[in-house]
Formats: structure tokens, sequence, C-alpha cells
């Protein structure tokens, strides 16, 4: 097991006894951000997968859409058995905004999810804006017999970052549906992206100092990716700018875990799209790679998460 930082996996390991893998779903969800309600470009990351890439049903390694939950399931499952044999199984609202919709709908969604054979909780990615009470009570109610978290996009606590990558919510929205969860006891994941545009890793560092400050669950960090289909790749394609070497994102991924209180649970440190969709940077393909060079890195250095806070 990793000693070197509180991998999700271990988490379950100590917790719960068990392998949990989780099982990405298509809610059938937009986003204010794409539907005109704010605009119909989207974030500037974000390609036409709504980052859910992989969810769904996948057939020779296309998505094919529309699929009934219950479908969706059987088809994560049949996928994730190649590689894993897990003892349970988490239904996962991944792509777009999984909290943007009639409560009704919400609720047929989470209710037809949590029908699968040994799916024994739900995780709803979502925006900071699109989190009421009336949906928190909804979510709230689900986790007396369920695990359940919510994983919350904040990719950065500088608000000019946030401008830039033209998400379309600001920091205090943020933390006012970081709020309304805790006050609920709802477990939060905050994604994070290293390498934007104009940040250095002691912007990155302040982010990391900002998510120690709130007290998550969880945090996911990943690479910026320039993803074919995206206003960012027009961007990068017509002005290319610098992105992190995979060693420096290493440093920084490193770097930031000595600062990250340990009992943050850690939900990934590195990420990538579709291969074929993938712009730059190009050695994020190798994932194993960056995951044995962080592990190396840290063993280096003989440090682990939390290493630096006093």
């Amino acid at each position: 097991m990793n000693t070197r930082y509180t991998t999700i996996g271990n988490w379950f390991k100590e917790t719960y006894q068990m392998k949990v893998v989780k099982l990405a779903i298509d809610g059938g969800f937009t986003c204010p951000n794409r539907d005109g309600t704010l605009s119909t470009e989207g974030c500037l990351f974000c390609n036409a997968y709504g980052s859910g890439e992989y969810s769904g049903v996948v057939e020779n390694g296309v998505r094919i859409q529309g699929q009934t939950i219950e479908k969706q399931i059987e088809s994560q499952k049949q996928l994730i058995s190649k590689k894993w044999c897990p003892d349970a199984y988490l239904a996962y609202f991944q792509n777009f905004t999984n909290t943007y919709g009639a409560i009704p709908y919400l609720k047929q969604q989470y209710d037809a999810a949590l029908n699968g054979d040994a799916v024994m909780g739900l995780v709803i990615a979502t925006r900071p804006d699109c989190i009421t009470e009336e949906i928190v009570k909804l979510i709230h109610s689900y986790t007396e017999k369920h695990l359940v978290w919510v994983e919350l996009g904040l990719q950065s606590s500088h608000s000019e970052s946030l401008k830039r990558l033209k998400t379309q919510y600001t920091r205090d929205q943020f933390e006012r549906a970081f709020k309304l969860l805790a006050d609920y006891e709802i477990k939060t994941v905050v994604h994070l992206i290293l390498g934007l545009e104009n940040e250095t890793k002691t912007s990155f560092l302040e982010t990391v100092a900002y998510v120690n400050e709130l007290k998550p669950f969880g945090v996911k960090m990943h690479m910026l990716n320039v993803l074919d289909g995206t206003e960012l790749a027009k961007q990068y394609l017509e002005s290319p700018f610098p992105l992190l070497t995979r060693d420096t994102y290493i440093e920084w991924i490193c770097d930031g875990l000595e600062w990250l209180n340990p009992q943050v649970t850690i939900h990934r440190v590195t990420g990538d799209g579709i291969h074929e969709d993938l712009i730059a940077p190009l050695w994020i393909k190798d994932k194993r790679k960056v995951l044995n060079g962080i592990m190396k890195e840290l063993k280096r250095r003989n440090t682990y998460q939390g290493f630096r806070l006093k």
C-alpha cells in the first residue's frame, strides 16, 4: 500500500476492507455554460464529452449515447472486469453538470444508479453554481444508507485564473457551495488543474493552502490538457504557450502533497483524455510513468503528504 500519500484506494481498504471502483455514468445532463444560460462555449478546457470521455456504454472504444443507467452500469462493469475484480462499486455521474436539473429528474437518475447490483453509493460531479439547498437536501437523503460524495470544480483559488478559464463561476460561489455541502455533512472532493497559463508553482501552492483551509474529503489534481475541440486548443494552436514538462509537473505535485493535510484523500494525481484528442502535453499519455515518477521523487526526498505542515 502507498504510504507516501493517502490514496482513495487505501482509504477504501482501511475503511471498508474492500476494493471499490467507480462506474462512470452519463446522466444525460448538460451545463449552464453550454446551453446558453451563461454561455454556449463551455469552459476553456472542456470538450464535447464534458470531461466524461469514458462514461456510459463503450463498445470498441466508442461511446454510445442515450443508453439507460442500467445498461451503462453493466457496460462499465464489463470494461472494469478486464482490469480489476472489485468488491463493490460507486455510480459516478461524471460528465457535464450532474446537479443541473429538476429535483424529480435528479432523483430518478440517482435512484436508478443505486439500484445496480453491488453499487454502494454515489459520486456526483458538478459546478459550484449548480448547488442549491434543495439539491443538497436530496443528496443528503442518500447518505444514511449509502456512501456519497460530491466532486466540485475549483481548478484554482485565483480569481484571474477562473476568468481566463471561462468557468463563469467565482471563488465566492465555490465557497458558498462548499459550505452548504459541509453544513449537511456531505463529503466533497475538490478538482484542481496544474499548469494554468500565467500560474507559477507559488500560485499552485497558494491553492493547496486554500484547500487546507476548506478541509475537504478529497482532492483531484491533473495537468492542464489541451484537447481537440476545445477553446483552449484553438488558442494553443494559434499561439502556443508554455506547458509544464513531466519533470516539472512531478516536482509541483510532490511539493503540493508535502503541504497538503494528510487527512485529505487523494483521488487523482494525474489524468488524461482520449489520446487521439490530446494535442499537448503528450507526456501525460504515459500515466504509469508519471505515477512512478511522483513516487520515486517522494522517496528521493524522503517526504510524504503533509510533511511540511506543523
